[in-house]
């Protein structure tokens, strides 16, 4: 099983707004790309610079797959999230385990 976790900052002012989109938007269509089995929003307890840090963990079963994803889903799902939020958001560090 592969982890793929998004680790976002945001400005206290810009946090209800985004939760809001992850929750309803971005990881349901995450999900329907049909790469991941499961997946998670976490708020973390560490957060930086005063902001608000969430981690976005996604489930899947293989590297390859997770590759896949990155080349064929990943690319449109990041356009919409920049539609949305543009840059009153850090960018995401994606990471794998």
């Amino acid at each position: 099983m592969i982890l793929y976790n998004v680790t976002t900052s945001l400005d206290p002012e810009i946090a209800e707004e985004w939760l809001v989109y992850m929750r309803d938007t971005h990881m349901p269509e995450v999900m329907a790309t049909g790469f991941f089995l499961k997946s998670q929003l976490c708020r973390m307890l560490n957060e930086e610079d005063n902001g608000v840090t969430y981690a976005s963990q996604y489930y899947c079963v293989s590297m390859e797959q997770l590759e896949e994803y990155q080349q064929v889903a990943a690319p449109a799902l990041i356009r919409e999230m920049e539609k949305h939020f543009g840059g009153a958001m850090p960018p995401s560090a994606p990471c794998w385990k």
